[in-house]
């Protein structure tokens, strides 16, 4: 079973910018949809952004302009660049893998952003 593993989470004030990392103990996302959720105090768990294994991108609409996902083959990490953070995207954020028939969640990062 691949394992993933996000980093990059943290404390960081309005309109600060992140860069969270997924990164895969196998060679993957050439054949995965990776995707990250995230999930706020007292809310449910909510697709942000995706990435399919043929390089199409997703977001909702509330990030849009603001995020950005993309992959590095060689280093096997998926990313997720937040840009403009608002208080409203504070949350845990979960890595999501899609492939073969099979889903592998990772551990979650926390992202707070105070206003």
């Amino acid at each position: 079973q691949v394992q993933l593993v996000e980093s990059g989470g943290g404390l960081v004030q309005a309109g600060g910018s992140l860069r969270l990392s997924c990164a895969a103990s196998a060679d993957i996302f050439s054949v995965a949809d990776i995707s990250w959720y995230r999930q706020a105090p007292g809310k449910q768990r909510e697709l942000v952004a995706s990435l399919s294994a043929g390089l199409r991108t997703n977001y909702i609409e509330s990030v849009k302009g603001r995020f950005s996902i993309y992959r590095d083959n060689t280093k096997n990490t998926v990313y997720l660049q937040m840009s403009s953070l608002k208080p409203e995207d504070t949350a845990v954020y979960y890595c999501n893998a899609q492939y073969y028939s099979r889903t592998t969640w990772g551990q979650g990062t926390q992202v707070t952003v105070s206003s």
